[in-house]
């Protein structure tokens, strides 16, 4: 289950340009915090975003949040995500 810690203190601002952060609540909103969290990350600075968020939730809801989002995830980061945690490769887009 997810720490109960104000997400702001560890998110970048400028991930949540559309909301106020410190108005997000990390058990209620998960499923908006983890897509967005992972939107701008890439094979570098992946380690780092994921374990921001492994500090608030756990794999399986990582995963889950990913698999359904509407958000613009890569599916780099998908695969990045599915070879972390050891699950079948899931994509957001389809690959033609």
């Amino acid at each position: 289950m997810a720490h109960k810690k104000n997400i702001a203190s560890v998110f970048p601002n400028y991930l949540f340009w559309d909301v106020d952060i410190n108005t997000l609540d990390a058990v209620q909103d998960y499923d908006f915090i983890i897509p967005r969290a992972l939107y701008m990350t890439n094979k570098k600075t992946f380690e780092a975003d994921i374990k921001r968020l492994e500090f608030f939730y756990t794999p399986s809801q990582i995963i889950k949040s990913l698999q359904k989002t509407k958000e613009l995830i890569s599916n780099e980061i998908c695969h990045l995500v599915a070879s972390k945690y050891k699950v079948p490769v899931f994509f957001r887009f389809k690959v033609k």
